[in-house]
């Protein structure tokens, strides 16, 4: 046979081509543009609003927390010199050693000397004469090692001249002086040259407590303010290259511990004011809870929604498969769809997240005091891993069953059982958003609580739902019962997986809503509580034992009542349980701090109502026991029943730890580490300390009054810092509520794509029901009925996992007082209904109100 005649004849024309040989015309689109095609008109038809509104939800508050931390500690480490004073301090109560001067020449390194305390500054009388309590620092002339001391007018400056001091504004305003004009300090009187603006080693931005008076440490002796007696911070700063830096450091710390200086340390950045810092911890910790939630809560959204995509191109897939596409190409155009979906979403979200920081940094001003640097790249990588995760990995699955099932069950609008593919997917999905979710919550136990908790709360919330679901049919009687109610019942019993997946998507997505609620509202109470409007805004000090009856009768005469009023002792620590104290016992930095020091001490047979015990028992009355504070206890190991000695001025005093309390730094109250439960202790020497608030209006008269009675008292206004505090708290809230509201409208979108999820099902029934004779007033009620009763039941079972989780998380991660409300409870179950109910409305609007014919039409489709 010829080759000719072996050839098949050309089709004819007009003819389809047969198999194996497609016309040009006729060749299927290329994989991309199937892709972009099918990408298109789900955009155009908006099966992906919600599925791309969760995402971007999701990425921008993961992003504005990502992006504002990442800028806080690139600042942190670049100005790490700055805020130290040099590459590495040594802060002692004494002048510097003479070795550590000795190691610093020996590796050639830059040093500067400081040293700072606490004095009254006078202006003179032909100026009022006025007084304030002012932090004096004396710097040599290398002064500053890192950065610049920047004055008000602009301009850069170091260590003042030799008879001219740099001042705070709050020294201007308190002596009402201005620059140019003179001060009195101690013996000396030095001309104000100029005024601070940012002074680079106070601190990472943090307040402190008295205004600055900077003078050369060339004018020091002139003052008197040294006595030998006098408690000074001596600092001793120096810079050098890296590797000098670290031998430097080495040596220094091998020195402290061989010579066993005392009150010697080397000081880290962790610096500033606890009561600060602590605020500071735990708006960073919400916020990384608030983006944890978030997270979680996109991960049942895009969950739910991409079920409901699914459901949604059933047809479209039963044509596709029918028509011979490929399992594989099916797979990979969803595939190729959810990845532009999700780099689009995700980079949009990366987006919205920057722009949200700015407000976070504009709203936290107070605490963030230096210019930050551009962020890095980290952020990006974490907004778009946590985007890519939720859709790939919790989106992708239940797609991806599409084109794994024969055509015929498709058409049945079955899916079948999970596919290995899809299995695989979820479980890299899964593994992936715990990578994002570790590294977002920055805290291991926040993390776990956050994570574990709704992990068992899903667990319960199935198994709740499923076991009310099938109660149904005995706690509503076949005869009796309205039919509106009868329907509902039964409409619910008779798809109990729905029903279970639809309770625990509303359950989860109002538990993070309660817990978002419940965890602001205890934090920001926490604060104010901290810092409430009649806080003492005046601190008196070394009130003499005589001197408390007149002192007592100057404070009723102002018209105040309420005001603290503890003796003052002062002592150290040199015994635990027979064992001498020293630095070289303990690791931790801070607990070598805290035994080099003095404390301060006091007694009282009450406890302060500003302290709550933690353990123990207080006896008013015990003569061998004292209270120790929580922290205090921590640090250097104590337990009940340990035995301390105090040296106090010269005599040992010995007594047994009988309760821990737990004190708030930040209170603005006057606290103590350790408190003697005893009314008086007569033969140790002691000065009394006072707190009050100043009535409005009388507060600069009361305070000259004071001063003038009591020459020897020093007073400390802190009117103004208080007033800063609770500025800087108000910021601190305003950020937390802005990035919450974010959480909330994502909680929101939960609710609303669980409610969408039910369009397709509820449309079948309510065709048949209608066709039955059912009235659109009868679906109606059974509708209402429906969806206000999941979602009661839903809200009282996130209201119950909230209460658990809230005290989980206040107690073991934000570490402040939990208290149960009850009233949680019936705000989580009502507004569970209210909500159910208009997600509902929303998702079904027009259902009810279409022909028969039509709405059997589209179910039949």
């Amino acid at each position: 046979m010829t080759a000719q005649s072996s050839s098949r004849p050309a089709p004819p024309s007009g003819s389809w081509p047969a198999a194996g040989a497609p016309s040009a015309s006729r060749r299927p689109p290329s994989l991309w543009r199937q892709t972009a095609l099918q990408t298109w008109r789900d955009a155009r038809a908006g099966e992906l609003y919600l599925l791309v509104l969760a995402l971007m939800l999701a990425v921008a508050a993961v992003c504005a927390v990502a992006f504002l931390s990442d800028r806080l500690d690139r600042g942190l480490r670049r100005d790490a010199g700055q805020l130290l004073g040099g590459d590495v301090v040594l802060a002692s109560d004494q002048p510097t050693p003479a070795p550590v001067r000795e190691l610093a020449r020996k590796h050639g390194m830059q040093t500067v000397d400081s040293l700072s305390f606490p004095s009254m500054a006078r202006a003179p009388d032909a100026q009022g004469g006025g007084s304030r309590l002012v932090a004096v620092k004396a710097v040599g002339p290398t002064y500053p090692l890192r950065g610049a001391l920047t004055l008000a007018d602009g301009s850069k400056a170091g260590a003042p001249a030799p008879g001219s001091v740099w001042v705070d504004p709050g020294v201007l305003s308190a002596l009402a002086v201005k620059v140019g004009d003179t001060v009195l300090l101690g013996d000396a009187s030095l001309r104000i040259a100029g005024q601070i603006s940012n002074e680079p080693d106070r601190g990472a931005g943090f307040m402190n407590l008295m205004p600055r008076v900077m003078l050369a440490q060339a004018d020091l002796p002139a003052t008197g303010l040294i006595q030998p007696a006098s408690r000074v911070t001596y600092r001793f700063g120096v810079i050098g290259n890296e590797q000098s830096v670290r031998s430097f450091t080495a040596e220094a710390k091998q020195a402290l511990q061989s010579q066993n200086w005392r009150g010697v340390r080397l000081e880290s950045l962790d610096s500033g004011r606890p009561e600060m810092r602590q605020t500071l911890d735990r708006a960073t910790k919400f916020l990384n809870l608030v983006a944890l939630l978030a997270a979680l809560l996109a991960a049942i959204a895009v969950a739910l929604a991409a079920r409901e995509f699914a459901n949604r191109h059933l047809n479209d897939c039963a044509m596709l498969r029918v028509l011979g596409q490929p399992q594989r190409r099916l797979s990979w155009v969803f595939t190729l769809e959810f990845a532009m979906v999700g780099g689009v979403g995700s980079a949009v979200g990366v987006l919205l997240g920057f722009l949200l920081h700015y407000l976070f940094i504009g709203l936290l001003a107070g605490l963030i005091s230096v210019d930050l640097p551009a962020p890095g790249l980290w952020p990006v990588l974490l907004g778009f891993g946590m985007g890519m995760s939720l859709l790939l990995g919790f989106g992708l699955p239940p797609v991806l069953q599409l084109a794994s099932v024969p055509p015929l069950r498709v058409i049945r609008r079955d899916v079948g059982r999970p596919k290995a593919s899809s299995i695989v997917v979820l479980g890299a999905g899964v593994l992936g958003f715990a990578a994002v979710l570790t590294a977002l919550s920055a805290d291991w136990r926040l993390g776990l609580l956050a994570t574990g908790g709704f992990a068992v709360a899903l667990a319960l919330f199935a198994l709740l739902a499923w076991l009310a679901v099938l109660a149904l049919r005995k706690l509503v009687p076949q005869s009796g019962a309205p039919r509106w109610l009868l329907l509902a019942t039964r409409q619910v019993a008779a798809r109990p997986a729905f029903a279970v997946l639809q309770v625990g998507a509303l359950s989860l997505g109002l538990l993070a809503l309660a817990l978002l609620v419940l965890m602001r509202t205890d934090l920001i109470d926490s604060w104010r509580a901290a810092t409430p409007a009649n806080a003492p805004d005046r601190f008196v000090i070394n009130i003499q034992p005589d001197q408390g009856a007149a002192f007592k009768s100057e404070l009723e005469k102002a018209g105040i009542k309420d005001y603290d009023w503890y003796p003052m002792i002062r002592g150290r620590l040199v015994s635990i349980n027979g064992e001498a104290v020293r630095a070289g016992l303990f690791q931790e930095e801070r607990a070598q701090r805290l035994v080099e020091r003095e404390f301060n001490l006091s007694h009282s047979a009450e406890l302060p109502s500003h302290n709550q015990l933690s353990q123990g028992r207080w006896v008013p009355g015990e003569k061998d026991g004292l209270s120790v504070e929580q922290g205090l206890a921590d640090q250097l190991g104590l337990k009940l029943g340990d035995r301390l000695v105090f040296d106090i001025a010269g005599t040992p005093v010995e007594s047994r730890i009988t309760s821990l309390r737990k004190v708030d730094w930040g209170s603005m109250r006057v606290n103590f580490f350790v408190l003697f439960p005893q009314a008086d202790m007569p033969d140790l020497p002691l000065s009394y300390i006072s707190a009050f608030r100043a009535p409005e209006g009388q507060a600069a008269a009361l305070d000259r009054s004071l001063v003038r009675a009591f020459p020897n008292l020093t007073l400390v206004d802190v009117s103004a810092e208080l007033h800063q505090i609770q500025s800087v708290l108000e910021q601190v809230s305003m950020a937390v509520q802005l990035l919450f509201a974010v959480a909330l409208a994502l909680g929101v979108v939960v609710l609303l794509v669980a409610a969408v999820g039910s369009r397709e099902a509820r449309t079948r029934e309510f065709a048949l029901m209608r066709a039955m004779g059912a009235s659109s007033a009868l679906m109606a009620a059974v509708q209402r009925a429906e969806l206000l009763g999941l979602g009661a039941l839903a809200g009282l079972l996130a209201g119950l996992a909230a209460q658990a989780m809230g005290w989980a998380l206040t107690h073991y991660a934000f570490d402040f007082a939990w208290q149960f409300k009850p009233w949680v409870l019936l705000g989580t179950t009502v507004g569970g209904a209210l909500l159910a109910q208009l997600a509902g409305w929303w998702a079904l609007r027009g259902v009810l109100n279409r022909p028969v014919v039509q709405t059997l039409r589209e179910a039949q489709d």
